[in-house]
């Protein structure tokens, strides 16, 4: 789960991590009231989107009076911003942040992410801040220092001390860097945090080191500990199959090819999108409907893959273990005949109660092929949308 920039700013001034003072705005006159609130001369008018890089695309302007507010307030509200994380939909504004401009005198980066395949959590900084993390890492990788934390022991100050005098803090800001590490690594490590990031972490003349931007992402399955974080989570950010699937317990994710997929099991939908790859077809979504498939489930997960209008075949595959094969036929007959979706639908049942999935499948009169093979249903999708032309 990801949140916005003011909401993570927030959390991480609530565990003593130095930020700016700043107000959300959902209007101009809103924008222009925060920043009168705010005092100063000069502020910044930030657009709210899950996404980075909005500097660039346009959604961060400074000002220098009421009018420069408004008007900036007014070109950003309600347009959708697209960023190099976006993709070309874009995200919608909805809501302005507005800020104090400060006089930075330098930019760093400072990162934490948890690395599953080292089983500890990485600390990363660079001594450029304020630009893509990614670009950087990919043009000029002995840019970015990394320290791994053992989650056993925490963060230490001398890992923290060693990381600002590494990425350029000089003698007299490193006290206060080290010590924004150790409290953002405390609020990652008690909110459950997978990913926080800071950047730009300026050394500002008016007020030290400051987070001067900030984000973070949260495990979904550590939320039921978090009732704040989950209240924070904004629906106008989401791609609308991902949110209704997340609603009703199911894990979607939208791609960009035609065979939609309904698997249950992580790791077999990948292995799905891999052999679907291989035969020349292109996944039109990742989407595992969990181990207990249960008819309505599955009428759910139809429902859902129908909605995307590039979908021009289905394929079902199921692995029942502590599924039912003869549940999910029931699920798949029952969804074909409410949705007549008009296009073809491969289904793939293998394990508990096979055979008698496959013969309701056949004895429904139907037009649905099955197979209990994942080689044949991949090669039976892609050759039915060749057919289509």
């Amino acid at each position: 789960m990801e949140i916005h920039e003011y909401q993570a700013k927030q959390l991480l001034g609530e565990f003593g991590v130095n930020i700016p003072p700043g107000g959300l705005a959902y209007s101009p006159e809103q924008a222009v009231y925060r920043a009168s609130e705010l005092g100063g001369s000069r502020w910044v008018v930030k657009a709210q989107i899950y996404s980075g890089g909005r500097g660039k695309a346009g959604g961060i302007k400074v000002c220098g009076d009421s009018h420069e507010i408004w008007d900036a307030s007014e070109s950003l509200l309600g347009r959708r911003l697209v960023t190099v994380q976006t993709g070309p939909a874009g995200k919608p504004i909805y809501r302005l942040y507005v800020e104090p401009a400060f006089n930075i005198l330098s930019e760093k980066y400072f990162g934490l992410v948890l690395d599953r395949s080292r089983e500890c959590i990485v600390a990363v900084g660079s001594a450029e801040g304020g630009m893509d993390i990614e670009e950087l890492a990919e043009s000029r990788p002995d840019a970015i220092i990394r320290t791994e934390i053992e989650p056993a022991v925490g963060m230490q100050m001398f890992q923290a001390k060693r990381l600002a005098y590494q990425i350029g803090f000089d003698a007299q800001d490193t006290g206060q860097a080290a010590n924004i590490f150790l409290r953002a690594y405390r609020a990652f490590r008690d909110l459950d945090a997978t990913m926080l990031e800071i950047n730009p972490l300026a050394v500002t003349a008016e007020g030290g080191v400051l987070a001067l931007d900030a984000k973070m992402t949260f495990d979904d399955n550590a939320l039921f500990r978090h009732s704040m974080i989950s209240e924070f989570r904004d629906k106008s950010q989401e791609d609308p199959n991902e949110m209704e699937a997340a609603d009703r317990g199911l894990s979607y994710v939208g791609l960009e090819g035609n065979i939609g997929c309904i698997v249950n099991g992580a790791g077999l939908a990948m292995a799905t999108m891999d052999i679907i790859k291989l035969r020349g077809g292109e996944p039109a979504n990742f989407m595992d409907i969990g181990g207990g498939a249960s008819p309505s489930r599955v009428a759910k997960a139809f429902r859902l893959v129908l909605s995307d209008p590039k979908v021009k075949a289905i394929l079902v595959n199921i692995f029942a273990g502590i599924n039912r094969c003869d549940w999910v036929a029931e699920g798949v007959i029952e969804a074909v005949r409410r949705f007549e979706p008009g296009i073809p639908v491969v289904v793939r049942l293998s394990g508990t109660n096979m055979d008698e999935g496959l013969r309701m499948i056949r004895e429904s009169g139907l037009q649905i092929q099955s197979t209990d093979t994942l080689d044949g249903a991949v090669k039976a999708a892609v050759e039915s949308i060749s057919e289509k032309g």
